[in-house]
């Protein structure tokens, strides 16, 4: 008898998993999100633990039943949980809103390594000179390769490009822009330096007049070179000076 009362209980069991398991039927839905990443999200139907995920369009299929809770989770949106209805199931544009997890960082630290450059990393031996994009294009112009068609001749022969860009002129007018771009570099040295209320009001420099002191200060080099040594408090001495001379070629150009 308790076997027949066993075999009972297991037929009623699996007919209700049957019959339950008939009462649901696909549900289609789509999320959205402030992404286009909406492929991979999982889509769990809590009740019968069935699982699935959505497409690239986000798009998905579960098999459900009104009152099923489906559970919506991903690395990079917040877990949502929706209960359905039954106005779910005859939804065209069944749709679940999904939101992106903001990861905030707490505190950006950025350090300077003054230290770290290509002569203490061996890329360059140290003390070696750095040349400006005019003075390589100079010295590239004006190097004498004494190797040049070095397979042509005995001994090797040197090569014709310097004195082309001698004779041609290119040496000279290469020479020029090195002297322009100091003299732009000591400009903006300079700018840096003292501001034009110094100059106006402290050197009594018409305004109209201060770029014209400036030019007429980096065109003397024993200016150039305190300058360039960046000691502020002898720039400003030699500028004084200098600043007198300017203004007594003002006032001889208005007379």
């Amino acid at each position: 008898m308790t076997k027949n009362i066993v075999c009972f209980l297991v037929a009623v069991l699996s007919q209700n998993s049957w019959s339950q398991s008939q009462e649901r039927s696909a549900i289609n839905g789509k999320i959205t999100a402030n992404t286009n990443d909406l492929e991979g999200v999982y889509v769990v139907n809590a009740q019968t633990e069935a699982m699935t995920t959505t497409d690239a369009s986000g798009a998905f299929s579960i098999l459900a039943k009104p009152d099923d809770m489906l559970v919506f989770s991903s690395i990079q949106f917040k877990e949502n949980r929706v209960i359905l209805t039954s106005e779910n199931f005859t939804d065209l544009n069944f749709t679940v809103k999904m939101n992106l997890i903001m990861h905030q960082l707490q505190e950006v630290v950025i350090k300077r390594y003054d230290n770290i450059n290509a002569a203490s990393l061996g890329i360059v031996p140290y003390g070696q000179k750095t040349y400006t994009e005019a003075e390589r294009k100079l010295r590239t112009a004006t190097a004498l390769n004494p190797t040049a068609n070095a397979g042509t001749m005995a001994g090797g022969s040197i090569s014709a490009d310097p004195l082309f860009n001698l004779f041609s002129g290119r040496t000279a007018m290469l020479k020029k822009e090195v002297e322009v771009e100091k003299k732009e570099f000591f400009m903006k040295l300079l700018e840096k330096m003292f501001s034009i209320e110094h100059f106006v009001e402290r050197l009594k420099i018409p305004a109209e007049y201060v770029k014209g002191f400036e030019y007429y200060a980096v065109e003397n080099k024993q200016f150039t070179n305190i300058l360039n040594s960046k000691n502020k408090t002898s720039t400003e001495f030699l500028l004084g000076e200098l600043a007198v001379k300017y203004k007594e070629i003002i006032a001889s150009e208005r007379k």
